[in-house]
């Protein structure tokens, strides 16, 4: 028994206008399942959807989990950056010093996400959402290997990667110290290939927990990871 990546789902203080900015953004369509929010079809490989749920939580910290998107030409990359800042975006500093090749970003509702320059081999091929790039121990790695049914395609000084055997977006790891929890980030929606119950008490027996004091209106049962990041498992797979 395994999940499947249903969604990658942003917590959101206005769901329909961060999914506007993403769709446009992205050049994504509009899907109509997902229980509990505003949910865009990826048109990624990796066969999961960009969701974006209400929340009133707010940002306090970097977000753990953002977004590289990959660029094939330096037109490319300066075209990527001009429609997200046409949308909504703004430049962000998170560190990365005036000689990065890469450009960091924050959408609408202040998520970072990275337009990466071109020629970055590690996600050729991977699509326009290279990857989620995730603040997270190698332990937790290796429980989305086995949570997911993804194999490991890096594992090297703490940093871990996965990828879907379809190929499409990495979920990478870069090790610690961990970012303290930012309060409002992105979240994995999984659906279960098979019995929910079951598949709940698999993913506590691989390290994650309940969070048994939390109520989800959609009926879906939150756990956290090993690291404490909260993911969903839906209630229909």
């Amino acid at each position: 028994m395994s999940s499947r990546l249903f969604a990658i789902s942003f917590d959101a203080h206005q769901p329909e206008r961060l999914a506007r900015f993403w769709s446009g953004l992205l050049g994504l369509d509009r899907a109509d399942d997902l229980p509990d929010g505003v949910a865009l079809l990826s048109g990624n490989d990796a066969g999961y959807r960009l969701g974006f749920r209400s929340s009133q939580a707010r940002k306090a910290a970097q977000n753990r989990l953002h977004f590289d998107l990959t660029s094939s030409s330096p037109e490319d990359q300066r075209e990527t950056v001009a429609r997200a800042l046409d949308l909504g975006a703004r430049h962000a500093d998170v560190g990365q010093g005036p000689d990065a090749a890469h450009v960091v970003l924050a959408d609408p509702e202040g998520n970072e996400f990275c337009v990466l320059e071109p020629g970055n081999r590690f996600l050729a091929g991977c699509g326009f959402i290279g990857a989620l790039a995730c603040d997270g121990s190698q332990a937790v790695g290796y429980f989305w290997s086995q949570a997911l049914g993804w194999p490991l395609v890096w594992d090297q000084d703490e940093e871990t990667a996965v990828q879907s055997p379809k190929g499409g977006t990495k979920l990478t790891w870069g090790g610690p110290p961990l970012m303290p929890d930012p309060g409002k980030d992105l979240h994995l929606d999984l659906a279960p290939d098979g019995d929910r119950q079951a598949e709940v008490e698999r993913l506590i027996s691989l390290g994650a927990r309940r969070l048994d004091s939390a109520h989800d209106p959609s009926g879906a049962v939150p756990l956290a990871d090993p690291d404490g990041n909260e993911f969903r498992v839906l209630a229909d797979g």
